[in-house]
């Protein structure tokens, strides 16, 4: 503008290096400024960026530097004199700004590193190439390199906008679905299974916004892929059947919550609880640490076990035997007495003694006792209800009788009375 000219003019740009200096020193100086202030409002802002998770949070500081670093050497840029190398050295700053801020962002939503560096790698050039008039020059370039297929023409400028498109749109749709999906999150009106299905209709809605906007940004024309369509389609239903199975059966189960995350189910030999239902499949953690990933059309068609489906209370049988000369209801008080103390016990049910049968050796009785935490197992609470029981039997001097076996020895016949004893 008029005024940064007429003090440039001022200036004495001796061998054609002052003003670039100049223009340096500017710009280092406007990206400390952008700095110190980016120090002063992270903080505050970090309060507010919980809806975008940590990662974003982590990454506020250096995006707020960039950003406010930019805007502050764009408006150097614009007042600087067009045609000057000190305008390129403004412009080569504002690239930079601009590039490491789309880098921190992209990273921000877990974007791979191999998918970054070439967009901000383009995003650089583009922006040192507008602010040197050089867009056009450097576009009408790329668009000669290229191939011909059949009608078509390749150029390399078409592919590097594909790429960006595409890079753009995964960007876009992975913020659009974190921002709903910790909106849904943290929504009040839903239970735990309704907020899953939003999330999971959501994602599902965002990809496929997302892939008709991009054929639209890269101007496809979809009638020429009706054939190929219908062949993909004829595919599908063949081939990718159990996918869109899995991918219909998980939606059927957060409809009807039959399964929901946390319940404690048992299929086939597989028992845990529900860590999440997935597009293709639940995750199923059992007490051993190991995950097992169990199709969702297998939660449909086979028999499931829910044991919190409607309540999460549920009675443990634990056996054991006394001996047939044990003062059997000093026994029962003593099994009753070691089920109550045990800790994941509940008093409401009340445990409970039953005397099942009389055995070979023993008389059999069965505690019956109630748990409300099925996830944290059965085994460790029949183990301690069992050792608890085990000392209270030896203070009383209740015992657990052994198998017993009576043989009998019938005498050796005598050899002179047998017929051939001689």
């Amino acid at each position: 503008m008029p005024g940064i000219a007429t003090l440039l003019d001022r200036i004495p740009d001796q061998g054609g290096i002052v003003h670039p200096l100049l223009a340096f020193a500017l710009a280092l100086l406007l990206h400390l400024a952008a700095a110190g202030i980016a120090r002063v409002l992270a903080p505050r802002l970090q309060a507010h960026s919980t809806i975008l998770g940590d990662s974003f949070r982590v990454r506020l500081r250096a995006m707020l530097r960039y950003a406010l670093s930019a805007l502050l050497i764009g408006i150097a840029v614009a007042f600087w004199p067009y045609v000057s190398v000190g305008h390129l050295v403004l412009g080569i700053g504002l690239g930079l700004s601009v590039a490491l801020l789309a880098s921190h962002a992209l990273r921000t939503l877990a974007i791979p590193r191999w998918a970054v560096l070439p967009l901000t790698l383009l995003l650089f050039l583009s922006i040192v190439s507008s602010t040197s008039g050089g867009l056009a020059p450097v576009g009408a370039m790329l668009d000669t390199v290229g191939i011909s297929l059949g009608k078509r023409r390749i150029t390399l400028l078409g592919l590097l906008s594909i790429a960006a498109t595409c890079v753009a749109l995964f960007a876009l749709v992975r913020l659009a679905n974190r921002l709903i999906s910790r909106s849904i999150g943290q929504t009040q009106g839903f239970d735990p299974t309704q907020k899953l299905l939003a999330q999971k209709l959501a994602a599902i809605a965002v990809i496929v916004a997302a892939f008709f906007i991009g054929v639209d940004l890269l101007g496809i024309d979809l009638t020429a892929f009706a054939v190929f369509s219908g062949a993909l389609g004829l595919a599908v239903g063949f081939g990718l059947q159990k996918t869109f199975g899995n991918l219909i059966a998980g939606i059927i189960l957060l409809m009807d919550r039959s399964i929901k995350p946390g319940d404690v189910i048992v299929v086939g030999d597989s028992f845990g609880w529900v860590n999440k239902i997935g597009v293709r499949a639940v995750s199923v953690i059992t007490r051993d640490g190991k995950e097992h990933l169990i199709p969702n059309e297998n939660l449909m068609t086979q028999e499931v076990e829910n044991w919190s489906y409607s309540d999460r209370n549920v009675r443990i049988r634990i056996p054991i035997g006394i001996s047939f000369d044990a003062d059997l209801h000093l026994a029962q008080r003593l099994m009753l007495q070691a089920a109550t103390e045990s800790p994941r016990v509940l008093r409401t049910p009340a445990p409970n003694v039953w005397l099942t049968g009389f055995g070979e050796s023993r008389v059999d009785h069965d505690i019956l006792v109630w748990i409300s935490d099925p996830e944290g197992g059965v085994g460790n609470v029949k183990s301690d209800v069992l050792g608890r029981l085990w000392l209270l039997f030896r203070d009383h001097g209740i015992a657990i009788p052994y198998p017993q076996r009576v043989v009998h020895m019938a005498p050796a016949p005598d050899a002179a009375t047998t017929p051939f004893g001689a």
